[in-house]
């Protein structure tokens, strides 16, 4: 009697020079330095980490032909051997389906950092429902940068400025600045209400919760909860907006409003808990009111990122930039 084993039907030619092969990639100088398993991640978009650790540990990763661990740091003209990966139907289906280009008003340009306009109603990244943002967006405009990365966020309706960079040690640089507190982040908020003048610090606890759906919520805390943040705002009224009782506005504050900390949802929720929601703030604000003020053409929260300083991250010389008000906002307080 013949045993018969079945195996794999081999590959014709066709489907042998259809199959992913290993790539070469030369390291530049923006990435020298980085640790292999950042590297790695960075150009294998889609590939799950615990995927990139495998074939690290695996050895199919080599560098200048040689075995490596994760934390290996590349050197520049480096030539690191990524073998061929899948990477996710979701992964493939937006490859097939990229960003539409977009460019953004520019506020501020050279070789290392792009400062942009950013408008409300525009995500910052693809993620959480979103299929691309600002970053997609730019990457797809200007297809002969080899870099660009956010260096912080602003929430999806809040405009004004954003800070991308464009090589890596300007993306480190400034983000230890961020982190250490070095930039100055001033906002224009419009508030209910009129906001005391002598009501100009709000340094309390903020903490993170998720909704039922798995949607984030942040509400202030005490100073002796475990998962609160520390987070510090500073508040100077710009201008009081009288009552408008024919139009059935109350009295409203147009305040300037910088934060020592980058909590998520900080100036809303400070804000809010002080009685004096942003106007059109969907999540903090005041349902009522939000909608009287979108009969009067106000159709967003009116949060705009207005002013921020820090050190260009090559010339070290402080810089300030400036955002004026959109017109739909300015319209409103006009």
């Amino acid at each position: 009697m013949k045993h018969i084993i079945e195996g794999k039907p081999a590959m014709d030619r066709a489907q042998i020079a259809a199959a992913p092969a290993a790539r070469l990639i030369a390291v530049d100088a923006d990435s020298a330095g980085q640790r292999l398993d950042n590297f790695l991640i960075r150009h294998l978009k889609g590939v799950p980490k615990t995927h990139v650790y495998r074939i690290i540990r695996s050895g199919e990763v080599r560098i200048n032909k040689g075995r490596v661990s994760a934390d290996t740091r590349v050197a520049e003209g480096d030539s690191v051997r990524l073998p061929p990966v899948r990477v996710s139907e979701k992964v493939a289906e937006k490859a097939a389906h990229p960003a539409p280009a977009r460019e953004f008003p520019i506020l501020l340009e050279d070789d290392h950092v792009l400062a942009i306009d950013k408008p409300a109603g525009v995500a910052v990244h693809g993620g959480s429902g979103v299929s691309f943002g600002v970053i997609e967006q730019l990457r797809q405009a200007r297809p002969a940068a080899k870099f660009l990365e956010l260096v912080h966020r602003l929430d999806r309706e809040t405009s004004g400025i954003l800070l991308v960079a464009k090589k890596r040690s300007a993306l480190t640089g400034l983000q230890d600045q961020f982190r250490d507190r070095e930039t100055g982040k001033t906002y224009l908020a419009l508030v209910q209400g009129s906001w005391p003048a002598n009501k100009k610090v709000i340094d309390t606890p903020l903490h993170k919760y998720l909704l039922p759906d798995g949607e984030r919520r942040v509400r202030v805390t005490t100073a002796d909860d475990p998962d609160g943040m520390r987070s510090v705002t500073l508040v100077k009224v710009r201008t009081q907006i009288a009552a408008r009782p024919l139009q059935g506005l109350p009295a409203m504050s147009l305040l300037e409003v910088t934060i020592k900390t980058g909590r998520t949802h900080q100036i809303r929720v400070h804000l809010s808990s002080q009685g004096h929601g942003i106007v059109g703030d969907d999540k903090y604000g005041d349902f009522d009111l939000n909608r009287r003020v979108q009969k009067h053409g106000l159709k967003r929260m009116f949060l705009h990122a207005w002013r921020l300083q820090f050190n260009h991250p090559a010339l070290g010389e402080r810089v300030e930039l400036r955002c004026e008000l959109p017109a739909e906002l300015a319209d409103f307080v006009a």
